[in-house]
């Protein structure tokens, strides 16, 4: 069942990090249902840690889907348009910093729970149709010509998902994006460029904390959920382009609505215990 559980939270964590539904809303309550039918033998302690691990697989998607575009950062000393990109993507990753040192435990502790996520999914499919009912032309189509000053508004927008666990970095920043004059495959790439920083620096400081756990996860354990998370993420990312390059984000929204109401029906109907996870 250990071997099962890695394999499914790899598949989730693969599918969910990029996409604007939220990987920690679906991880919180794929992990409450495993809990519910005593699949598994892990503590929190264990499913916290591993959560990290395979969050690792789906920023190496990210990494190794971008790699081309992003070893131009060797040239960055005289390339100008490298400087304005890393410039603004590290300026739109402060907010998160900061609200990520400031409210982070507090946060996990008191906001990790199934309908805490239900509704963040639901608000987050509101506000998506929102934006995308509205006619409007955008004004930037690449992310090289991002300024530093809408970069950090992006990154304030992005903070959305830190304080409210289930409403997905992925569709803050994005929305964010869009918001600002970002065309949808502009505001997605950007966003992905984000979560090398941001999913990066947490993942590695929340895995420094947890390397005392890494031996009773197991390797195996950890090969199978890093290895089916970069494979399903890395497949995401491609969909998702390609995806947006014809598509608006309305179905995304229609699901995050209907799988917040199933999530209170489940919550209402004691499948789910609306505990707090953190």
């Amino acid at each position: 069942m250990d071997a099962l559980y890695s394999i499914i939270l790899g598949i989730v964590e693969g599918i969910t990090e990029f996409l604007p539904i939220s990987s920690t809303g679906h991880l919180i309550v794929a992990g409450e249902l495993f809990k519910g039918l005593q699949a598994t033998p892990w503590t929190k302690e264990m499913k916290d840690a591993f959560e990290v691990i395979i969050q690792g697989g789906a920023i190496l998607s990210v990494l190794v889907y971008y790699f081309r575009d992003i070893a131009q950062i060797r040239h960055i000393a005289t390339d100008k348009t490298q400087q304005n990109l890393w410039t603004s993507v590290l300026i739109a990753c402060l907010p998160a910093v900061v609200i990520g040192a400031a409210l982070g435990s507090t946060i996990k502790h008191y906001l990790f729970t199934p309908s805490v996520v239900a509704w963040a999914l639901i608000v987050g499919g509101i506000l998506i149709w929102i934006v995308e009912s509205r006619k409007t032309t955008p004004q930037v189509h690449n992310i090289e010509s991002i300024k530093p000053g809408k970069a950090l508004l992006i990154g304030l927008v992005q903070c959305l998902a830190m304080v409210w666990p289930g409403f997905s970095r992925s569709a803050s920043s994005i929305l964010g994006g869009m918001l600002l004059g970002l065309d949808r495959p502009t505001a997605t790439k950007f966003s992905f460029y984000l979560g090398l920083i941001t999913l990066g620096g947490a993942s590695l400081l929340d895995l420094i904390k947890s390397r005392h756990i890494l031996g009773e996860i197991g390797a195996l354990n950890m090969i199978l959920g890093i290895g089916i998370s970069f494979v399903v993420a890395y497949a995401s990312i491609g969909w998702l382009l390609k995806f947006v390059s014809t598509n608006d984000f309305k179905p995304f929204a229609i699901y995050r609505i209907i799988a917040g109401i199933i999530i209170l029906v489940l919550i209402a109907t004691g499948v789910l215990q609306n505990a707090n996870l953190a």
